[in-house]
């Protein structure tokens, strides 16, 4: 069974960087999930798909993989690029467009 070493990233509902700076580790599931036919719940014979360690950096969690014997690929994280601007641009002489009310 292969794990997964990513560091995962904000959701839709995000706007900061919490639960993002982590190191995450997961394992592939073995078997699709399956509904119970009586109540229609979604289920797993999977038991490995509940373990997700954190790690805080990538050196732990490979190191961790290694020194058990556990076969890892790892993701690496694609950073945002963040443009600093401040309010007083939206009334700079230099601004393309119009502004108006």
């Amino acid at each position: 069974m292969v794990a997964r070493i990513y560091k995962p990233s904000r959701n839709a509902m995000q706007s900061g960087v919490a639960k993002t700076k982590e190191w995450v580790l997961d394992y592939e599931p073995e078997h699709a999930r399956m509904v119970e036919p009586l109540m229609g719940y979604t289920s797993s014979a999977d038991m490995r798909s509940q373990i997700r360690l954190t790690f805080e950096t990538k050196e732990e969690a490979v190191a961790y993989a290694q020194k058990r014997g556990i076969p890892f690929q790892v993701s690496e994280p694609h950073e945002a690029g963040r443009r600093r601007i401040a309010y007083s641009d939206n009334f700079a002489f230099t601004r393309m467009g119009q502004w108006t009310h």
